[in-house]
């Protein structure tokens, strides 16, 4: 074609754009890999003029299939991939980047203060030097893939093990700019414009207004990332991060900086049994430590799993081996000032551990960065084997998928929903491993089905436990969002009322229905 950004021999010349990491594949007429708003306007003209829809890409790093095309057009961010400025604002540092930027390239950026600045500002090269005389500046959250782009991650409102202490990508937001399919575009600095109670109005750059009403749902008082977030006089930045790529595609983003923690302390603590380790959670969050980053939870089953996949992972190599008397675990980090005070609250998390039924013989200690990276490898070491054993699985039955749950309830249900979830596995007959976020209540069960009729009764669970888990004030999505493989979760969450309110809010940004159809709710 013309474009040089455009490609319409996708299945042939570009496979992997028509997949994403839930191992769901797709068909599209044509890819776009625009570098500037320009193309990204002339891949979106294109569109309409041809009638497809568009699905908007980032790395394709999600697990929920939200990046999967149903014909049209794929859009793929990728390459818009500059830091674009930096500036200084309420004390701190904000930088503006494209959707395409890859967090650990940004993470590599920021820890060396280089940045390619050729087209930069005057203001941000003052703002680049005031950081290099700054304290070491982060971008808090955490997603367990750093291969995520920053667009995907504020489409999905991604967090991951360190958003006990951070919070979710929203969090750390400044503003956002993004085109809607009929190439305007919104320019949303946070602050900017807010909701008058569920009414809503923005004026994009073309100076057209655009009103219409948030949905009347109540969100869950837990981590959450399941449909457009919507509150009473919020800030109307919020209803873009978390959409999915529904309501525009973003083109650049603000990024609020903080500075680094100076001390990174990890606690891997083994318990006898499930319930001590729930026992410590609990301790933990009842005593406030500010400096706690994570609380992390592996079942017994997760590292039984570790020790047969052992030989077969290097990096689980480096780490001491677990005695078959390690029943369960979580993983505590703490951020802190200085090394004193890490010890500190390291040693009062001892304390609790001790207290909860576990043991200084049955904790490992990381105080530097090289025996930290072994911890987060350890952690990143499960998902990894999950995704093994399934691919070994498929090569009998090359249907097969993992079926991962991302749910998350309010505290005092803790303990019942671990209960429910063995219970209900158990007499299932499947197999599987819990792990994940538990200082959040934010658990990911991985059902890890070995035929078609496996799979089918993990789903009809899954169904289940969304309805007990919303029934209890809970969300079925608390960080990889909806995609297009829980849809009917988000129906059971909002019901069709609150389906028909987001359906209304979309009209308002996509009349024609052309974003990401598919994502959040049924084309």
């Amino acid at each position: 074609m013309q474009n040089d950004f455009i490609s319409t021999n996708v299945a042939a010349e570009h496979p992997d754009f028509l997949r994403d990491e839930s191992r769901r594949s797709g068909t599209a007429e044509a890819l776009a890999q625009p570098r500037t708003e320009a193309e990204l306007r002339a891949a979106l003209a294109l569109a309409q003029e041809r009638g497809w829809s568009v699905t908007v890409q980032g790395g394709r790093t999600g697990i929920a299939g939200g990046a999967v095309p149903e014909g049209g057009l794929v859009v793929n961010l990728g390459r818009m991939n500059r830091v674009l400025g930096l500036r200084q604002a309420g004390g701190g540092f904000v930088v503006t980047a494209q959707p395409g930027v890859v967090l650990q390239d940004l993470r590599r950026m920021l820890h060396a203060r280089e940045f390619a600045t050729a087209d930069w500002s005057a203001e941000s090269l003052a703002a680049l030097a005031a950081l290099r005389a700054a304290p070491p500046q982060v971008f808090p959250p955490d997603p367990t893939e750093t291969t995520a782009t920053l667009g995907g991650m504020a489409a999905c409102n991604a967090s991951g093990a360190c958003t006990f202490r951070y919070g979710a990508t929203r969090r750390h937001i400044a503003g956002l700019r993004l085109m809607l399919p009929d190439g305007d575009v919104l320019a949303l600095p946070r602050g900017a414009a807010q909701a008058q109670g569920r009414e809503f109005a923005l004026e994009t750059v073309a100076h057209r207004r655009l009103a219409g009403r948030l949905p009347a749902y109540r969100l869950p008082a837990v981590k959450n990332a399941a449909g457009f977030f919507a509150a009473d006089g919020m800030d109307l930045v919020d209803l873009f991060i978390g959409a999915e790529g529904t309501l525009g595609i973003l083109t650049e983003l603000d990024l609020q900086l903080q500075p680094a923690p100076v001390a990174r302390w990890g606690l891997m603590m083994f318990f006898p049994d499930q319930a001590a380790a729930v026992r410590l959670v609990h301790a933990a969050r009842a005593a406030g430590d500010a400096r706690l980053a994570a609380l992390e939870f592996f079942d017994a089953r997760a590292l039984a799993l570790l020790r047969r996949e052992r030989p077969r992972m290097t990096a689980l190599g480096a780490l001491p081996e677990m005695p078959a008397h390690f029943h369960t675990a979580v993983y505590a980090e703490v951020h802190a000032a200085d090394e004193d005070a890490a010890a500190e609250s390291a040693t009062a998390l001892a304390g609790l551990m001790t207290a909860s039924g576990g043991n200084e013989d049955a904790c490992w200690l990381a105080t530097s960065d090289p025996d930290m990276e072994k911890f987060k490898a350890f952690r990143h070491a499960l998902p990894e084997a999950v995704n093994h054993l399934i691919d070994e699985r498929r090569k009998t039955e090359p249907t097969l998928t993992k079926l991962g749950t991302d749910m998350a309830v309010p505290d005092a249900h803790l303990g019942a929903i671990l209960e429910r979830y063995e219970r209900d596995l158990t007499a299932a007959g499947l197999d599987y491993v819990i792990f994940g976020h538990i200082g959040n209540n934010h658990l990911h069960v991985n059902i890890l089905p070995a035929s078609k009729a496996d799979y089918q009764r993990g789903r009809e669970l899954y169904l289940a436990w969304a309805r007990d888990v919303v029934g209890w004030g809970g969300t079925v999505a608390a960080e990889h969002g909806i995609g297009k493989l829980k849809a009917p979760m988000l129906e059971v969450m909002f019901g069709a009322a609150g389906i028909a309110e987001m359906r209304a809010v979309k009209r308002v940004f996509d009349p024609a229905g052309r974003l990401s159809p598919g994502n959040l709710f049924s084309a």
